[in-house]
């Protein structure tokens, strides 16, 4: 947890307000028994009522400026904890976009999530406590025990047999407790997982009738983390009742000895009275350190969590721009986005085979080239590897004849225009939607590719149009509405290359045809790569590659690979009659 402190740099100097200011409350309550106990040897005791008065009047003076103090600390503290909070998540935030897919498989989107907002919390409340306890705590407790002692030496060895029995039952208790928490954080990332695939997934499960599974499979995962929950609350719940049975009998012993030594003309009873507040002020002191105990080895379990997500050390290493490579590359001259894949073998990570094996083909402007072949095949693997999602095994892939490890990641997306294969939406308006292409287009530019993506019918028929809003991942659009959105936002972005990845699956046969017509005009200049499962949207294209089990069984145009690709062959005979292919 100590690693995440580096993120107070910016509040250092309130840290050290914070730290005044506890230190003048904790130096108020240590006044007061002293001021009480003159009050009762030389007021009381005595009938001297205006003494009375006047240390009264002094006792309220230091009690209300140790409340103002007290006060202005709790709101410094929890301004710093709060930004430290804001500070930590927007971090943990930025170094999660920087993760590859590989890093998301690893972790996990569920663990993440729960890094992010309950792990951060758990610190962000810790350090709130410790900023007021970790002065408060050591100055009351050494405080007390020198003011103790200097009210009655020997009275003062009570502490000797209480002290350590405390610390003993808070170290039993405190290791007892700690593994569970560990446990909790890990159980509340199962709870969250559960909890994230029955809410995506609401649709597949209404439509299987499978309510009961998920339900069991909810109830299962709560009640294992209430358990866990239940047992780490039953182990630390025995510290107060230790704490305070520890306390009464140390009460009763310094009332009792102190009593013999009042009766012996060795102590007076206001500093006996005061001996038994400071007694008081040790003894809670040390409470608010087994408070701090209860609170900490969670927060110390969500520290480790968050440091594993800040230590992961993405596999796709940004390389940022290189000016002198870029105005030197000989590549730039054959045209704006070449791309080539030169024998490229990629697979996943813990794979026993690669996805795809010695792929080699080149995609140029002003052409389309189209990816079909059977399911698991490699086609969408082979189009996440262009703007680098994944890193390739061996082999190159290059734009514009440089390496895409070479370029950096924005100059390298910049480039490209994407729809993936299954369309992702936002929050938001549709215009808002296919402006996430680019973010400064005129409306001129969203109208001309919401038309182009054949979409402008179905948003004029919208009440609000253009400013519709979108459901979270676009529920309240049909997919093939959102496929058009999402073909809209890669057009409005006017990229060197577009990919479509199976991008057309949701669309019937004439907005198909009608889209790939319109697409022509708007793609002359650029590289047009379409990765598609129906025939009819390949056809035109420039060149087919045809892949099956990650290789390519064949490269050509309609004509040429009905010649000379079985496999192809294979493919148009299952999805056209034979007078659609003569």
């Amino acid at each position: 947890m100590i690693k995440l402190f580096r993120f107070l740099k910016p509040y250092r100097w309130i840290v050290v307000v914070v730290m005044a200011l506890i230190l003048m409350q904790s130096l108020s309550e240590l006044y007061l028994p002293t001021l009480m106990a003159d009050i009762i040897n030389d007021g009381v005791v005595k009938g001297d009522i205006p003494y009375i008065w006047k240390i009264g009047g002094f006792m309220l003076a230091v009690t209300a400026v140790g409340t103002l103090v007290s006060i202005a600390a709790s709101y410094l503290s929890s301004r710093i904890a709060a930004g430290f909070g804001r500070d930590l998540r927007s971090k943990t935030f930025r170094h999660v976009e920087n993760f590859s897919l590989q890093e998301f498989d690893k972790i996990g989107t569920a663990s993440l999530i729960t890094r992010t907002t309950n792990d951060i919390t758990q610190v962000q409340m810790v350090l709130m406590m410790m900023m007021r306890l970790m002065v408060a705590a050591p100055m009351m407790c050494i405080g007390g025990l020198i003011m103790a002692v200097s009210k009655d030496a020997h009275l003062s060895l009570v502490f000797v047999g209480a002290i350590p029995i405390l610390a003993l039952t808070i170290f039993i208790i405190a290791s007892k407790g700690i593994p569970y928490f560990k446990v909790m954080q890990k159980k509340i990332d199962k709870l969250n997982l559960v909890l994230r695939e029955g809410l995506t997934g609401m649709r597949v499960i209404r439509s299987f009738n499978r309510f009961e599974h998920e339900t069991e499979r909810f109830e299962e995962a709560n009640q294992d983390l209430t358990q866990t929950a239940i047992k780490v609350n039953q182990i630390m719940a025995f510290m107060m009742p230790m704490m305070m049975l520890i306390l009464n009998f140390s009460s009763i012993a310094i009332i009792w000895f102190g009593g013999i030594r009042v009766s012996g003309g060795h102590m007076q009873v206001g500093d006996l009275m005061a001996f038994l507040q400071y007694a008081m002020q040790i003894m809670f002191s040390l409470l608010m350190v087994s408070m701090m105990f209860v609170m900490v080895p969670r927060a110390s379990a969500s520290a480790v969590r968050i440091n594993e997500v800040l230590n992961t050390v993405p596999v796709i290493v940004d390389k940022g721009r290189d000016p002198e490579t870029e105005s030197g590359s000989d590549a730039l001259e054959q045209g704006a986005g070449v791309v080539d894949f030169d024998n490229v073998t990629f697979r996943y990570p813990g794979a026993e085979s690669p996805a795809i094996t010695g792929i080699s083909f080149q995609a140029r402007p002003g052409e389309v080239t189209a990816i079909i072949g059977g399911t698991g095949s490699g086609k969408s693997t082979l189009i996440s590897l262009i703007p680098r999602f994944y890193d390739i095994e061996d082999g190159v892939v290059r734009i514009d004849g440089r390496d895409v490890r070479d370029l950096s990641i924005d100059e390298l997306r910049s480039k490209i225009g994407l729809v993936p294969q299954k369309a992702m939406l936002f929050t938001g308006t549709v215009a808002d939607n296919i402006r996430y292409g680019k973010t400064d287009a005129s409306d001129e530019d969203v109208n001309h590719a919401a038309r182009t993506a054949q979409a402008d019918e179905f948003i004029n028929g919208m009440p609000e149009g253009y400013a519709a809003p979108v459901s979270q991942g676009g529920s309240n659009l049909s997919g093939g509405q959102k496929q058009r959105l999402s073909i809209a936002r890669a057009l409005v972005r006017k990229p060197q290359i577009y990919l479509f990845d199976d991008s057309f699956s949701a669309l019937d046969f004439k907005t198909d045809a009608k889209l790939r017509a319109a697409l022509k005009g708007e793609t002359t200049e650029a590289t047009v790569i379409i990765v598609a499962q129906r025939v009819s949207t390949v056809m035109d294209a420039n060149r087919i590659i045809v892949l099956d089990e990650g290789q390519i069984v064949g490269i050509g145009n309609h004509k040429e690979l009905m010649e000379g690709c079985r496999v192809y062959r294979e493919i148009v005979s299952s999805q056209l009659s034979e007078e659609e292919i003569a």
